[in-house]
């Protein structure tokens, strides 16, 4: 029995609307790959936008698709072309196409190739890029707040400045929550915090 042909999504993005940009020397080299391993190319996705947000419309459509295993392999030209989102979000698209059964491949990256036999060492290699990114990003988020210490400011919310004992006369009128928050310009939750402590 003949083996079936592999069907290929292809996906291509550039950054601008402008036609300085165009996807077509990208797709050009696509194809002529597809046609070198003999793949089927069934859908072909273009995007003209920013890579650093997942809200591409036909990126969407592409895991649409994908979900209904209407390819097997997703062929990009570059991974910075499939997603500049950062190493953990990339991943999460990665595993993402693998959960659905379907591989994906770079086209300049040989080593970014689920289909072979590296595709564990891989995703382990950006797993731990994607942890080293959470640490980098905590650590800045932290040495952030240190100096904002230092300068004499706290994180956090501003705490809710409001008078209390005007809080617990009108509940002791039988006033509600709303209105005792409307009536003093705070929060409920930070009125029912004040009752309740």
């Amino acid at each position: 029995m003949p083996k079936t042909p592999t069907r290929v999504a292809l996906y291509a993005r550039v950054s601008t609307k402008y036609k300085r940009q165009d996807t077509e020397n990208q797709l050009a080299q696509l194809r002529q790959f597809c046609e070198t391993q003999r793949w089927t190319v069934v859908h072909e996705y273009v995007d003209k936008a920013t890579g650093k947000h997942s809200d591409r419309e036909q990126f969407q459509r592409l895991f649409q698709d994908a979900s209904q295993r209407q390819f097997d392999v997703v062929l990009f030209w570059s991974l910075d072309r499939f997603s500049r989102e950062g190493v953990r979000e990339t991943l999460n698209h990665l595993e993402r196409l693998t959960s659905y059964g379907v591989n994906w491949r770079s086209f300049t990256e040989q080593y970014l190739d689920s289909c072979g036999i590296f595709r564990d060492a891989v995703l382990g290699i950006l797993a731990t890029i994607a942890k080293q990114e959470r640490v980098r990003l905590s650590e800045r988020t932290l040495a952030g707040l240190a100096r904002a210490r230092k300068q004499g400011r706290v994180g956090g919310r501003p705490k809710a400045v409001f008078d209390r004992a005007k809080v617990e006369r009108l509940h002791k009128a039988g006033k509600s929550l709303g209105e005792i928050a409307a009536a003093v310009g705070a929060s409920k939750s930070s009125v029912h915090r004040l009752l309740t402590a």
